[in-house]
């Protein structure tokens, strides 16, 4: 099953979907209240959700805009240097320990939002990623039960502001511009997509294919991810998990290649769709509320 947060061109309120071909149907009209997060606590209920919206009428997803799934996770989390390829083409060693860093909440954006090119830089990289949701709390969770607590699948972009990013020995900051963590376009629940750890993924700019490999080259898979940072922390329904990306970033092209103005990025995984987004010069103007 496809969730979607989106919003009827028009209107501010946010809305849940179900995604059905290329229509969607929306939650609410047929007696499914609450917002994802509410959703998707304890495993979405695919057999209700089934239930309420058979043969209903859908409108099509081209007149909506869809929104992250999860509009403001709790914690955002992404793990660097999990795809061999990737370790090679950085010259850096193979990690002994599972390498994770904080993306701020704040990055979070839609499938087709615009991704900030910062005043202060211009080395703004790509990294396309499986993601996947938490959807339920969860500590000291066993690698064999992880499945359990997953809600749900996505594809991501962990945009990444070069210089930012190694210019200290966090990675948090070049890592959590604003925009620089779109997600969507909706929520795949674990049943439609099956095996997370054998989905082909790519990446093009302007149509160029940059990145081209498929989950199976994971490191740490999903489910060792959070046998490890459940042993450190709880991780909380909606928490988001970025998987690390493959070869073919722009920082590791000879010459490096970064994105620029007007630039379309595109992301896609087998199963999960795609998100495409168009960067676009950062509005430089002072914000204080």
């Amino acid at each position: 099953m496809k969730i979607a947060t989106y919003t009827r061109f028009g209107e501010s309120a946010r809305r849940l979907g179900m995604v059905r071909g290329d229509q969607i149907i929306d939650l609410e009209d047929n007696g499914i209240d609450g917002n994802m997060m509410s959703v998707i606590t304890g495993g979405v209920d695919t057999v209700a959700i089934d239930a309420a919206t058979v043969g209903k009428p859908g409108v099509d997803l081209s007149s909506v805009r869809l929104h992250a799934p999860v509009p403001l996770p709790g914690k955002i989390l992404a793990i660097g240097l999990n795809y061999g390829d990737h370790i090679a083409e950085t010259g850096s060693e193979p990690p002994k320990f599972q390498m994770w860093f904080n993306k701020q909440h704040n990055c979070a954006a839609g499938p087709y939002d615009d991704i900030n090119l910062p005043m202060v830089s211009d080395k703004l990289d790509y990294e396309a990623e499986l993601c996947l949701v938490i959807g339920r709390k969860c500590k000291h969770v066993p690698r064999e039960r992880a499945h359990e607590v997953i809600a749900g699948y996505f594809c991501g972009n962990d945009v990444s502001v070069r210089d930012w990013q190694i210019r200290v020995p966090t990675f948090q900051i070049g890592k959590s511009f604003d925009t620089h963590g779109p997600m969507g376009p909706y929520l795949v629940t674990p049943d439609e997509v099956d095996d997370p750890h054998n989905l082909a993924i790519r990446c093009t700019v302007n149509g160029e294919e940059r990145q081209n490999s498929n989950t199976k080259h994971l490191i740490f898979d999903c489910y060792d991810a959070i046998a490890h940072l459940t042993q450190s922390f709880t991780l909380d329904v909606g928490d988001v998990l970025f998987m690390g990306t493959p070869s073919g970033v722009g920082v590791a092209m000879k010459p490096p290649s970064f994105m620029k103005a007007g630039d379309k990025v595109r992301v896609e995984i087998e199963k999960l769709g795609y998100i495409e987004n168009t960067v676009v010069a950062e509005d430089t103007q002072t914000v204080i509320e």
